[in-house]
């Protein structure tokens, strides 16, 4: 495994603990500020409606596994695909699980840092 791929490991495991914690400030640091994310069934969206969604879900309780099934780096640009599963626990609710696959595109900024670039998430809630 290169370096970068390490890296490219790295940041998705720190964005699963991040967001398992609650830490959007250092879920926000792991993307680019013109990340555009991708789901089913809305127009795509960019970091500031991902920080507002993501503050609107803070008594959520988040677990969550990400199986990297691939990564490949392209000089500055990598993309990796992967196999998400996230239970969702609201406090006066029951779990909501969701698994599927992502594609996700990272770059590596000028700090030498990779960062999410583009994201299509295409989880759907098992068993719905």
């Amino acid at each position: 495994m290169t370096s970068d791929e390490r890296a490219i490991r790295d940041l998705i495991t720190a964005w699963m603990t991040a967001s398992q914690s609650g830490d959007l400030e250092t879920v926000l640091r792991l993307m680019t500020d013109d990340a555009l994310f991708m789901v089913p069934g809305r127009e795509p969206f960019g970091k500031r409606a991902f920080a507002a969604l993501s503050q609107g879900m803070e008594n959520v309780r988040m677990q969550g596994t990400s199986d990297i099934r691939e990564v490949k780096v392209l000089g500055d640009w990598a993309y990796l695909r992967s196999y998400v599963t996230v239970t969702m626990t609201r406090p006066d609710g029951e779990p909501v699980r969701r698994s599927g696959y992502t594609l996700t595109i990272l770059c590596r900024e000028p700090d030498g840092k990779w960062r999410l670039s583009r994201d299509a998430n295409l989880m759907a809630t098992d068993g719905g």
